[in-house]
């Protein structure tokens, strides 16, 4: 019975773009990896900028006043919810903002806590990590101690 091919799976898209492959010996936030990451949290500030425009728009054109107040009050609902979901994507366009001023300085990739090399594969899962794993999870167990 022959082998199956195994089918090759396609990279895993960040923001449209494809992953960061490092290459050995490669010196840590390189003027390449700066470009990428760039790159990556421009992309992901344009997504949000563009959903925030998107639901500006449909809050200006829904004038709908239902006169059966349950709908009125699902309306409501799911415009509250919305826009929850607006302020929150609103603060992380400010924390893309903060990394892309990280990558201008030349502290981006690097804990702000402990100054270790945060590496390439936490950046492409969080492009805003500003601390390196050990010290965020140490963060986060000294805020679940104090409350």
């Amino acid at each position: 019975m022959p082998a199956k091919k195994q089918k090759e799976q396609a990279p895993v898209l960040i923001h449209g773009l494809k992953p960061y492959v490092e290459k050995k010996g490669e010196k840590f936030m390189g003027k390449k990896q700066q470009k990428h990451f760039r790159a990556v949290l421009e992309a992901w500030k344009s997504e949000l900028n563009s959903e925030i425009s998107k639901t500006v728009t449909e809050l200006r054109e829904e004038h709908e006043n239902h006169p059966d107040p349950n709908d009125r009050a699902s309306q409501e609902t799911d415009m509250s919810l919305e826009l929850r979901s607006r302020d929150r994507e609103g603060k992380l366009i400010k924390k893309i903002e903060e990394a892309i001023n990280r990558i201008d300085s030349g502290e981006y990739g690097y804990c702000e806590t402990c100054g270790v090399d945060i590496g390439v594969q936490r950046l492409e899962a969080r492009p805003t990590a500003d601390q390196c794993i050990d010290c965020k999870t140490l963060s986060e167990i000294r805020e679940r101690q104090m409350s």
